[in-house]
């Protein structure tokens, strides 16, 4: 097959790329990103580019104009190569800011983050089981199909729907225009040799993208958890089902507010919405960037990606106005996004790629939550069960097979390590274990990957304020002692501060502290999810000891040390067997969303039988609240394995 380099201005990048692949698909793998919000349809007329040398054919457009084409302007998703050719990208038809690369603050955060493979095979579930048919959201169909004659003269585009449903029981087809437009050409350029990726797109399969020859062994997707702190993504190899890299970072939104709440508001302000949007569009593509680099992998061959996060986060990612989120009676636009192309979004995979989104429950319970369940297996098994995710918004669901029920309480981003002096996520270098020596004071940590210790994750400050109080360095209302001297012990800008490590030897320049401010902030954030948690289980007629198994979700759920959970009063004083730390269930669960179709149903459901208990109307809340603000609880009775007493009958 012919093949033709082609070199784009004023970057000088060159690529080659066989007969029928459009300019702007071999710009994206050429690493340049062209405008084009219509997803390659010919619509919009906005990711023109100039051609210098060489000669493209391009199919009829309105959008050029006689004097643009007389200067050599072609819509790129509508031109292809018929020779070698060098192209201008103009400044007006360019996606690219030129800031990612320049934020060195940015790309300091990016250090640490694990991109190891992880194994699969032992099964898609949190629970290890192999509960979902692979069928991805995007899969890809070689076809080699019969050429016509004289007793077969069927139209292309029947003769293509003739040849899938020979090979899959597809009754229901559907494709764009623009495929249609290119599909004669492609079809005898390519001797009726090519590849179709097929779309699950609103209860119909679509004809996404057509290529020519056989790239069906090459279909990447993404999975992402866009949380309010924390962004997560994995690239995953949807033939094999294979996790080739992970990343993570912060959420730079967090520059316009730590909570939902002040996101909304300042997404009403002048462009605010616009930013927000490009905040978590802007670290998502760096992020698809360097994992499609580091794995070889051409970004025209990642057809599809799968987002959970909670309903602001989705209207942000969508640029869909959350203002009714906030105001009573607490709406959304949507809960139930549709299946779209991905680069309506601003999402740079294939231009024609699909972008689908985890359904959520209500204005403040999400996808992410309707993703944890699918992922802990909830909504199948008898067992009474609780979810508890602990992120910046702290998400709780009971039930079992026979119906669920969720709440939201604002955690804030303290167990996230935002929000905090020394905090980080829990990545390389993040003090994760602490030990006191309760008569030297002395400290011993551990860090996440043994690094030198750069920060303090969740799972860190748990560990230390629980070491704090068994010291009797604090006392159960987050205070220092007065009377107590010792060189980790001094006043600081925020009340007294206990040093876990001095900077010499570390990778910091700042001792690294927990002040009184801090302990606050942990201790107001537990006391909320333990108040509605309990809240929760007591509307239902339940006491804890009811539960028969307790999920624990959140960035930090690998390294927390469940007792020290216990002994300030973040968790239930239960049992240990009947806790289950399932880390990100958020991002397992996007994952088995966008590999199997049977999972997109399951989620469906999922978010329809979830019924959601509003917290702040509920009497007696904020006194249960009040009351959790101790360590580890107003009602000692309640942890009797902190107190060593057994609890009431």
């Amino acid at each position: 097959m012919d093949k033709f380099k082609i070199t784009f201005l004023p970057d000088n990048k060159t690529v080659e790329v066989e007969k029928g692949i459009t300019l702007l698909s071999a710009a994206i793998s050429a690493g340049i990103h062209i405008n084009s919000s219509c997803g390659g349809d010919g619509v919009c007329g906005r990711c023109k580019v100039i051609l210098k040398k060489g000669q493209a054919v391009s199919l009829p457009t309105g959008r050029i104009s006689a004097e643009e084409r007389k200067k050599g302007y072609h819509l790129s998703c509508l031109s292809v190569a018929q020779s070698d050719l060098e192209v201008e990208v103009p400044a007006e038809s360019r996606l690219d800011s030129g800031t990612l690369a320049k934020d060195d603050a940015h790309m300091l955060r990016l250090k640490g983050i694990f991109s190891e493979p992880e194994d699969t095979d032992k099964g898609d579930s949190i629970l290890g089981e192999n509960i979902f048919i692979h069928s991805p959201l995007a899969s890809k169909l070689y076809l080699d199909l019969p050429k016509p004659n004289l007793e077969d003269k069927i139209s292309d585009l029947e003769r293509l729907y003739r040849q899938i449903r020979s090979l899959q029981d597809l009754p229901v087809l559907q494709t764009g225009l623009s495929n249609i437009r290119r599909l004669g050409e492609l079809l005898r350029s390519s001797d009726w040799k090519i590849t179709a990726t097929l779309g699950k797109r609103n209860g119909t399969t679509e004809i996404v993208i057509l290529e020519p020859g056989d790239t069906s062994k090459r279909n990447f997707g993404f999975a992402f958890d866009i949380g309010t702190t924390t962004i997560c993504g994995q690239l995953i190899d949807l033939n094999t089902k294979k996790i080739l890299g992970t990343k993570a970072a912060y959420n730079k939104q967090a520059s316009y507010g730590s909570d939902v709440i002040t996101r909304i508001i300042f997404a009403q302000g002048t462009d605010g919405l616009e930013k927000l949007h490009h905040a978590v569009i802007d670290e998502m593509n760096l992020m698809i960037q360097e994992l499609t680099r580091e794995n070889n992998i051409d970004l025209n061959d990642v057809t599809c990606c799968l987002c959970a996060g909670n309903t602001t986060m989705m209207h942000l990612l969508l640029r869909v106005d959350p203002t009714y989120i906030r105001r009573e009676p607490y709406v959304p636009t949507a809960n139930f996004i549709p299946v779209v192309r991905a680069y309506e979004a601003g999402i740079k995979i294939n231009p024609r790629g699909l972008l689908a989104c985890v359904p959520g429950i209500s204005s403040y319970v999400g996808g992410d939550i309707t993703a944890g369940v699918l992922a802990c297996g909830m909504d199948k098994t008898e067992k009474l069960s609780l979810l508890i995710d602990i992120g910046t918004n702290g998400e709780i669901v009971l039930g079992s097979k026979d119906w669920l029920i969720a709440c939201a309480a604002s955690a804030g981003p303290a167990f996230e390590g935002s929000g905090v002096t020394c905090g980080m996520r829990a990545s390389r270098g993040a003090i994760q274990k602490v030990k006191i020596n309760p008569e030297t004071f002395e400290v011993t940590y551990s860090t996440i990957l043994d690094t030198p210790a750069s920060g303090v994750c969740g799972s860190g400050y748990i560990d230390a304020i629980a070491e704090l109080l068994r010291a009797g360095i604090i006392d159960r209302g987050g205070k220092f002692d007065p009377k107590l001297i010792h060189r980790r012990i001094r006043e600081g800008e925020y009340g007294r501060e206990f040093v876990l490590a001095f900077k010499e030897g570390l990778g910091t320049t700042v001792d690294l502290i927990v002040n009184e401010m801090d302990i606050e902030n942990i201790k107001r954030a537990k006391g909320a999810i333990y108040a509605a948690s309990a809240m929760l289980v007591n509307h239902m007629g339940f006491g804890f000891n009811d539960l028969e198994q307790v999920y624990i979700g959140g960035g930090f759920g690998t390294y927390v040390d469940m007792p020290n959970a216990i002994f300030i009063g973040l968790l239930p004083d239960l049992p240990r067997e009947k806790f289950v730390f399932v880390g990100n269930s958020s991002l397992v669960g996007a994952r088995q969303i966008l590999l199997s179709h049977e999972a997109i149903m399951d989620a469906d459901e999922i978010a329809k039988k979830i019924t959601y208990f509003e917290l702040s109307v509920e009497p007696g809340y904020m006194d249960e609240y009040m009351a959790s603000l101790f360590f580890p609880h107003t009602d000692l009775s309640k942890f009797p394995s902190v107190t060593g007493k057994k609890s009431s009958p």
